[in-house]
């Protein structure tokens, strides 16, 4: 069994070999060195072994570690969080919900202290153990905190790597807006890294979604380092998901040249329903579904024109959507086989409006769209950090280099539709 030197004595030989050192940062250098230990060996209790220790408890391996930069009163420590082959792992201590739960408490106080809040908020501040209420400056404390955060996350570069598939949709809030309460469009965008991992890119807040608002957001992405797609470098945005949103639709059009549009497919199994109501769509949405189920571009292809030609006699409209909708239905399948089920629908960020929904109806009503950034900001940034963290790669590391290979593919070698359009304007 290697002997492994923890964190702490190794500051310790440090102190006591370079005195200067005791009177320089020592305080922060001894709590980073003591969390280090802590993380390290709650690490080694999930592994069943410590560092290159053979035991038969092992249930898997270190593989690497993260960094991670932890604000505390005696300034920011910076951790190594180990990674597993197998499984995840994330240091109880560190709290990975403490943040949601802060903006929450804060964003209920402010609404209580300005007067809009509810029965059911009233209870919420109780059930959090403030029978006599709270101060505003308490709460100013709170927010200030809570929103240093959130902005240097919302804010962050994003030139750290390259995202080939951007999900975008969303989600309306009620809030008050110059002593009225409003519907307010919240849009939310995440991404898949060219290492195969999810991350949050962004949010923003508007009065409705239209092409300006969607094209503001997506050149605040573009700015902040957000790639595109060119045919000198086709590692960019290769497809955005996400409904038939004309205004969005427009705006990936003119901010992201190079990327396709996928159309989601639950989005337009809705629009179905909708046109021959719910009892006639179940059978024509079940065929449909077979186009899905191929296994090959060609395959998914013929199928395509196959259901249409199967609903062209009692289903003409459904036909005629599909005719038109063909390019933007089936961008999925350019791409290698195991994506497809994760990049043709926005199911993993509709997931993500769900938990977002789900902390908002606590507040019912935001006080101001500040509290908005504030508690869904917070959301966001746990999630991010949970898919960093906790989560698995979304892609594994060998479909990412088919991927690279399949964009990098000289043209007419690829599996490629004539009729697939590519936003190419500028």
């Amino acid at each position: 069994m290697t002997h492994h030197q923890s964190a702490l004595t190794t500051l310790i030989s440090e102190v006591l070999t370079d005195p200067d050192l005791a009177h320089n940062d020592v305080f922060r250098r001894l709590l980073q060195a003591g969390l280090q230990d802590l993380i390290d060996a709650e690490a080694t209790a999930k592994i069943g072994a410590g560092p290159h220790e053979r035991t038969p408890d092992r249930v898997t391996h270190r593989n690497g570690t993260r960094p991670k930069t932890l604000a505390t009163p005696a300034g920011e420590v910076d951790l190594q969080i180990p990674k597993l082959r197998q499984g995840s792992f994330f240091p109880a201590l560190l709290s990975p919900r403490r943040r949601v739960d802060k903006a929450l408490y804060a964003v209920t106080c402010q609404a209580w202290i300005d007067g809009v809040s509810t029965r059911k908020v009233d209870h919420l501040i109780k059930a959090l153990g403030n029978d006599t209420g709270i101060s505003k400056s308490t709460v100013s404390r709170i927010c200030a905190d809570i929103d240093e955060g959130v902005s240097q996350f919302l804010d962050r570069t994003l030139d750290h790597t390259w995202f080939p598939y951007l999900f975008l949709d969303a989600t309306y809030l009620n809030v008050r807006v110059r002593n009225r309460v409003v519907s307010q469009a919240l849009v939310i965008a995440t991404g898949v890294s060219g290492e195969g991992n999810r991350e949050i890119l962004g949010m923003a807040l508007g009065d409705s979604e239209t092409t300006d608002f969607w094209t503001e957001f997506l050149r605040s992405l573009r700015e902040r380092g957000l790639k595109v797609a060119t045919s000198a470098d086709p590692l960019g945005v290769a497809v955005v998901t996400s409904d038939a949103h004309a205004g969005l639709k427009a705006a990936v059009k003119a901010i992201l040249p190079g990327a396709a549009w996928q159309r989601c497919r639950v989005h337009f199994a809705r629009n179905i329903t909708q046109r021959v109501g719910s009892a006639r769509s179940k059978p024509v949405n079940a065929l449909v579904s077979t186009i899905f189920a191929q296994t090959t571009a060609q395959a998914v292809r013929a199928q395509y024109r196959t259901v249409i030609d199967g609903l062209s006699g009692s289903f003409a409209e459904v036909a005629a959507m599909l005719e038109q909708a063909e390019a933007e239905l089936t961008a999925f399948a350019d791409m290698p086989q195991e994506h497809w089920k994760k990049i043709w629908s926005n199911n993993p960020i509709e997931r993500l409006n769900r938990e977002i929904k789900r902390r908002a109806d606590v507040v019912q009503i935001f006080p101001d769209p500040a509290s908005v950034t504030r508690l869904v900001g917070a959301v966001l940034q746990e999630q991010h950090e949970e898919w960093l963290y906790t989560e698995r790669r979304y892609f594994s590391e060998v479909s990412m280099r088919k991927l690279i290979h399949t964009l990098n593919a000289p043209t007419g070698q690829t599996d490629h539709h004539p009729g697939q359009e590519l936003f190419l304007t500028a």
